[in-house]
This record gives C-alpha cells, sequence and structure tokens, in this order.
C-alpha cells in the first residue's frame, strides 16, 4: 500500500501541474486578445481614413468640375464665346470695312495679363463703359489666372497671342503648341472658348499665321499703333492712336510685357478724345459683325 500511494503522491501532483499550465494559458490568450482586437481596430480606423480622404478628393474634383461648368455656362451666356462670321474664319483683319461709316472703333490690348497695368487698364474701361479685346500671352495667363478671370468676367473679349511671344520660326507642331496650349488653358480658366489670334509682333510668316489660318482663327492685326512699346511721351502716345484711326479701325496698345504705366496714363485721354469726335468703342468680334451684316446688306440690295 505504502508503495501505491508513493506511486500516487507525483502523478496527482503532474495532473495539477498540467491544469495550472491551462489556466495560465486561457489567461494569457485573453491578455493577448485585447492587443489584437486593438490592432484590428487601428486597421479598420486607418482604412476609414484613407476612404473618407479620397472621398472627400473626389467631392472636391466634382466641385471643380462644377464651377467650371458654371463659369463656361456665364461665359456662352455673356456672349463671350462666339461663332466669327465665316468669311473671317482664317481670314487676316486689319480693320472692318464699314460701308455706312459707323463712327466705331475697337481697343485692344496685347502681352498681359500683366501685374498692376492690367487690372489698371480694366478700371479705366469699366469706369468708362467700355469692352476692350486683350490678346492674352499663356505664360502670364499661366501667371496671373485671376486677371484673366477678371478680364472675362467684365465682359471683354480675350484673344490668342501665343504662349511664349517668341518671334523666331516655328514649324506646324512648335507653331501648335504655341497657339493650342495658350487657347486651352484661356478656356480652363475663364471659360471662354477663343477664336481671334494675333501674332506676337505683327509677324505673318513665321509659321504662326499659316497655323492659325488652317485652324479658322480670325487674325487679327491693326490700323492704328500707338507704338507704346518703345515707350513715348504719353502725348506722343495718344496722338500716335489718334492720328491713324478710322472708323471701323483697330488700335493696338499694350497692358502687359514691360512698363506700361505711359499706356495707363494716356489711355482716359484716349478715349475722351475718340467720344469728343462721335467714336462709339466695340470689340473686335462686334466690329466684324458689323461688317459682315453690312456686306450681306449690300449683297441683298444687288439682287
Amino acid at each position: 500500500m505504502e508503495n501505491n500511494k508513493s506511486f500516487l503522491w507525483p502523478e496527482g501532483i503532474l495532473i495539477a501541474l498540467l491544469a495550472l499550465g491551462g489556466v495560465f494559458s486561457v489567461a494569457f490568450m485573453m491578455l493577448l486578445r485585447p492587443n489584437v482586437s486593438e490592432a484590428q481596430s487601428r486597421q479598420s480606423i486607418n482604412v476609414k481614413r484613407v476612404a473618407a480622404k479620397v472621398g472627400t478628393q473626389q467631392r472636391i474634383e466634382k466641385l471643380k468640375a462644377s464651377m467650371l461648368t458654371s463659369w463656361q455656362q456665364e461665359a456662352q451666356t455673356k456672349g463671350l464665346s462666339y461663332a466669327l462670321p465665316s468669311r473671317f474664319q482664317g481670314a487676316i483683319v486689319k480693320a472692318a470695312q464699314l460701308i455706312q461709316s459707323e463712327k466705331v472703333i475697337a481697343l485692344t490690348f496685347d502681352d498681359g495679363p500683366w501685374p498692376e497695368t492690367t487690372g489698371q487698364v480694366l478700371d479705366i474701361l469699366k469706369s468708362n463703359n467700355i469692352k476692350g479685346t486683350f490678346f492674352v500671352v499663356g505664360q502670364n495667363l499661366k501667371n496671373y489666372p485671376e486677371l484673366g478671370k477678371q478680364i472675362v468676367a467684365q465682359g471683354h473679349v480675350i484673344g490668342n497671342h501665343t504662349w511664349h511671344h517668341w518671334y523666331h520660326f516655328f514649324n506646324q507642331q512648335a507653331a501648335a503648341f504655341e497657339i493650342d496650349r495658350t487657347t486651352e488653358l484661356i478656356y480652363q480658366i475663364t471659360g471662354a472658348k477663343t477664336n481671334l489670334f494675333r501674332p506676337p509682333g505683327g509677324n505673318l510668316h513665321n509659321g504662326l499665321v499659316a497655323y492659325a489660318k488652317g485652324q479658322k482663327y480670325s487674325v487679327v492685326m491693326w490700323s492704328a499703333d500707338s507704338i507704346d512699346y518703345k515707350l513715348p511721351t504719353v502725348p506722343k502716345l495718344i496722338d500716335n492712336v489718334i492720328k491713324d484711326s478710322k472708323p471701323g479701325g483697330i488700335v493696338l496698345m499694350h497692358d502687359g510685357g514691360g512698363n506700361r504705366s505711359r499706356t495707363v496714363q494716356a489711355l482716359p485721354e484716349i478715349i475722351s478724345n475718340f467720344r469728343k469726335q462721335g467714336y462709339r468703342f466695340v470689340t473686335i468680334p462686334e466690329l466684324l459683325e458689323m461688317e459682315d451684316t453690312e456686306q450681306k446688306l449690300l449683297a441683298n440690295k444687288k439682287q
């Protein structure tokens, strides 16, 4: 009997140890489980945050698209996206040939948008209730988009003056880059899709005009040059504009590309002088539409 007791005692201890080990294992697993649950929770939170960021970004993109659509619709409502009469698509225009010789003149401004002076020109035009035509340089519009928006928002017409304002020769691919990229940016920023083009320096033979004509742009030149890029005195600048201006004329000035403070000083006097002569101010599309209407009336009378 003593032998049996001595044999059974260690066996009981072994069973007890095994039971105790099981208890510790369960406890250890219970301790680990909150950590696993916490990790899963953190992972779930991270997934939700990523999803929220993606959702927010999508909402922002939708809002941008909606704002652009609204701006484009507003531009179309204001008549800033327009179809030129077919006779002027792919044509070079220096002035309108008005049979009735109505005293109208178009003020045009090149090389902007430009800090300070573009805004000053816009203020002068606004105070005189005049709409002008602005031929913008693509890289300047990229740098000062708010001024581009302001041009269109105030009812002025916007045209293409290339991306870089370079004078050298362009092959067709380079010309397409200069013109197409600028037109696309004008549309993206302002909602206006222009079909007016003015070559830098008035150069008609370096590849740009050939491409523009092929794309049905109206190539808009001028009949009166302020020569403000040579920085004449203010009285001389005014005289340059007035002496060469006739009904149906197109005036060239600059709101950008350098120091245009003299242009800003001269502009109110130029406007006043024209008004004293009985002139009315129109945009380039309005001017071309007037010529087209008169030509159609003349054709009908001859029939």
